[in-house]
């Protein structure tokens, strides 16, 4: 396949980002995910062989550098300077996506493990309580399932099973309702108030944990475009 031509920078960086799944990529190690299989549970839908394919792609155009792991075992993939200055471009395209394709946006659709999957991503260490923390997720519905997130120093973890440790709080809700608090729809004690999460245990605990959480990167923006879509017309 010819390439786009070297004549227009918006072409020059489109042979770089502009193929499927890469603006995913960039956005997860701009989350601070670096191994591969974190990359993959991040971007659901692609398959191993095709992030291989990506990342390499990336890697040949400057964007990302493969470390070897501190474990010994396996890589890392890390942005470069030229990669960690794609943060505005991937910024501005969320941004852009809540504005003008906010009724089209489906927040809903998403199952509870990779909701669970973006939260624990999305936290705050210097908030953390001083002890390990385990928070339990009952979701309700539309598929009832229970998850874990144990916070313990300054890391959070997802458990699927049983973390073997007793749960010190817990937040009951629909899939729904912890999306529209991660997303921006809803404040987490707009949603606590009008009954939609329920939280039992410590009320030190219970009061702390959205300060636990910085959410989605856009919740701010998506609060905003909610909260005009719903303006009374003058």
């Amino acid at each position: 396949m010819p390439d786009y031509g070297s004549y227009c920078p918006v072409a020059m960086a489109s042979e770089v980002i502009a193929d499927r799944w890469n603006p995913l990529i960039i956005r997860e190690l701009v989350l601070g995910n670096t191994r591969f299989n974190d990359i993959a549970r991040g971007m659901p839908g692609i398959s191993r062989s095709l992030l291989v394919q990506r990342l390499r792609h990336l890697e040949r155009t400057g964007v990302l550098e493969t470390w070897p792991s501190p474990t010994g075992r396996g890589n890392e993939y890390h942005l470069t300077p030229a990669g960690r200055d794609l943060e505005r471009v991937v910024d501005s395209l969320g941004r852009w996506a809540v504005e003008w394709l906010f009724d089209d946006l489906r927040p809903h659709d998403v199952p509870p493990t990779m909701l669970m999957w973006w939260m624990h991503r999305r936290v705050d260490p210097s908030r953390f309580p001083p002890r390990r923390t385990v928070i339990e997720f009952r979701h309700t519905a539309p598929d009832p399932q229970t998850i874990w997130i144990v916070l313990d120093h300054g890391e959070a973890s997802v458990c699927l099973q049983h973390p073997g440790f007793e749960s010190d709080v817990v937040a009951t809700a629909t899939t729904a309702a912890f999306a529209d608090v991660f997303q921006g729809y809803q404040r987490w004690a707009e949603a606590v108030d009008a009954g939609r999460i329920e939280v039992a245990g410590a009320p030190r605990l219970a009061s702390g944990l959205p300060t636990w959480f910085r959410w989605s990167p856009w919740a701010g923006v998506t609060r905003e475009r909610a909260d005009r879509s719903v303006a009374p017309t003058p």
